[in-house]
């Protein structure tokens, strides 16, 4: 078995579950088993992006975890952040003008 763990952060609150998995697991399969899902009820998990430490898998279902993987379940985005940056710039821009 491989010692593994699985880590998701909504808003409010996270969960950092430590699980041990048969070797050739995928990074999905992994997910689904630690029961995850069902402390976040609102989020669907099978379809939520997954990372190792910090990177974006984007083979999930079939990455096999490795000893010490941590998966992270990551949230969708709220704003897309090039449009928050550019509101934001256009809202600096906008007072710089109104200064005297």
């Amino acid at each position: 078995m491989i010692e593994i763990e699985v880590v998701y952060a909504a808003v409010d609150r996270q969960r950092l579950l430590s699980l041990a998995v048969a070797p050739g697991t995928s990074l999905r399969a992994a997910v689904l088993a630690s029961g995850i899902a069902a402390q976040f009820p609102d989020v669907d998990i099978a379809r939520c992006p997954l990372g190792i430490f910090g990177s974006v898998v984007a083979d999930a279902e079939t990455r096999s975890v490795q000893v010490g993987d941590r998966i992270e379940i990551y949230r969708p985005l709220l704003a897309d952040p090039k449009e928050v940056r550019r509101l934001r710039a256009a809202k600096a821009a906008e007072a710089r003008r109104q200064l005297p």
